[in-house]
């Protein structure tokens, strides 16, 4: 597996993979966590929008939800940048859909048919 790209040191950016090193498993590993998927499904809904991660009103703890930022940061489903000293975080849906044609519309309507069909919104 090609490591993820590197920040350079000093600054305050984040590695992210370059869209060539997206690997389908990764994503798909992302996206079966019930959390990443509402957080993926939100930005989804305005994916042209950034927003911080204090946005997502999570039940988790702050290093959890940290956590799950991570994975889909590092599996390339989403881009994280600094702004202040706040993390906005946006859909890499280009990327996605140039690598995966399909892929992330059918994931996300799948979840809006699970969520419809178990109230979960």
């Amino acid at each position: 597996m090609t490591p993820a790209t590197t920040a350079a040191p000093g600054t305050r950016d984040l590695p992210h993979p370059a869209r060539e090193e997206i690997r389908l498993e990764g994503v798909l590993h992302a996206l079966s966590d019930p959390l990443r998927l509402r957080i993926v499904r939100d930005l989804a809904a305005d994916s042209d929008e950034l927003f911080s991660c204090s946005y997502f009103d999570l039940p988790v703890t702050k290093s959890t939800s940290t956590h799950h930022f991570r994975v889909l940061r590092e599996s390339g489903v989403i881009r994280q940048t600094y702004r202040g000293t706040a993390k906005m975080n946006g859909l890499r849906r280009a990327d996605l859909d140039a690598l995966f044609p399909g892929l992330l519309d059918a994931l996300l309507a799948a979840a809006d048919r699970q969520a419809a069909r178990l109230g979960t919104g």
